[in-house]
C-alpha cells in the first residue's frame, strides 16, 4: 500500500514532530507543517525541501480552534489530507516540584483541546470522501500517574482513550486512527528534565518506528517495549504497591 502523499504535522518545529517531517520528506510528498516557533519551523521546512518534499509552514497556536480549523481546511483544499499527525504538546517537566496551577491549565488546554481542535475538522473532511488516517500523540505517561506530572499524565490518558475510541467509531468510514505512546524521546521537552530517563531514544529512531507502524495501521504504537511493559504492569498493581513503585528515590526528586 503506498504511503500518504499529503501529511499534516503539528508541533513540527522540533523533537518527534520535526523528525517525523524528515522521515516523510521525499519527492512527490507534500508536507503541511505547523508550530509556534517560526525560526525552528522554517529550519524543519528547509530540511524537508532539501529532501525533495513540497513543504508549507503555518505558525499558529493549536488552542485557537478557529486557526486550527482554517489550517486544516486550507491544507485540504490544496490537496486532500492523507495523514494528520496531531503531535503538538507541552509539559512542565517532572521531578522538580510538580506543576503550578497555570502550568496545569496550559498543559490540559494544549494537550487535550489542541488535539481535538485539529483532529475534528480533519475528520469532517475525511468522512466526506471516506478515507484518511489520523495519528494522535499520547505517551506512556498516559497509562499511569507519574509523581509531579498530574496534568501531563491526565492529558495523555485523555487523548489516548479518545483516540482509541475514534479508531473504532471511524473504521466504518475507512478512516484509520492510531495512538502513539512514546517513552522518553530526545526533544526540547525532555531536554529540561533533570532525572534519569530510562531507554531514552533519539527522535530520528522514534520517527522511523512510528512511520513503519502507521503504515501497518497499528492502533496503538507504544515504545520502547520494556518501558511499555513496565508501565502496564505498574498500572495493574494494587494502589499501595503502585504508590511504592512510583515513589521517587532519594536523590531523584
Amino acid at each position: 500500500m503506498p504511503g500518504p502523499r499529503h501529511i499534516l504535522i503539528t508541533g513540527a518545529s522540533g523533537g518527534i514532530g520535526a523528525a517525523l517531517a524528515a522521515a516523510y520528506a521525499a519527492p512527490g510528498v507534500r508536507l503541511s507543517l505547523a508550530g509556534r516557533d517560526p525560526d525552528r519551523l522554517a529550519a524543519t521546512a528547509r530540511a524537508c525541501r532539501d529532501a525533495g518534499a513540497e513543504t508549507a509552514i503555518t505558525v499558529f497556536d493549536v488552542t485557537d480552534a478557529q486557526a486550527a480549523a482554517d489550517w486544516i481546511n486550507a491544507a485540504d483544499d490544496c490537496s486532500p489530507i492523507g495523514l494528520l499527525i496531531a503531535n503538538a504538546g507541552v509539559s512542565a517537566g517532572t521531578g522538580r516540584g510538580g506543576e503550578s496551577a497555570d502550568q496545569a491549565r496550559a498543559i490540559l488546554t494544549v494537550n487535550i483541546d489542541g488535539v481535538r481542535n485539529v483532529v475534528r475538522p480533519a475528520i469532517d473532511r475525511m468522512q466526506s470522501r471516506r478515507r484518511g488516517q489520523i495519528a494522535i500523540m499520547s505517551s506512556l505517561a498516559g497509562f499511569v500517574g507519574i509523581p509531579g506530572a498530574q496534568a501531563y499524565c491526565a492529558s495523555k490518558a485523555a487523548v489516548r482513550v479518545w483516540g482509541e475510541t475514534l479508531r473504532r467509531d471511524l473504521a466504518p468510514d475507512n478512516i484509520r486512527v492510531s495512538v502513539i505512546c512514546p517513552g522518553f524521546v530526545r526533544s526540547p521537552m525532555t531536554d529540561v528534565n533533570r532525572f534519569p530517563m530510562p531507554f531514552l531514544m533519539d527522535a530520528d529512531r522514534a520517527a522511523r518506528l512510528i512511520v513503519n507502524r502507521l503504515h501497518r495501521n497499528r492502533g496503538r504504537i507504544a515504545f520502547p517495549f520494556p518501558m511499555y511493559l513496565a508501565v502496564r504492569l505498574i498500572a495493574t498493581l494494587p494502589a499501595s504497591l503502585r504508590d511504592r513503585a512510583l515513589r521517587p528515590r532519594p536523590g531523584h526528586s
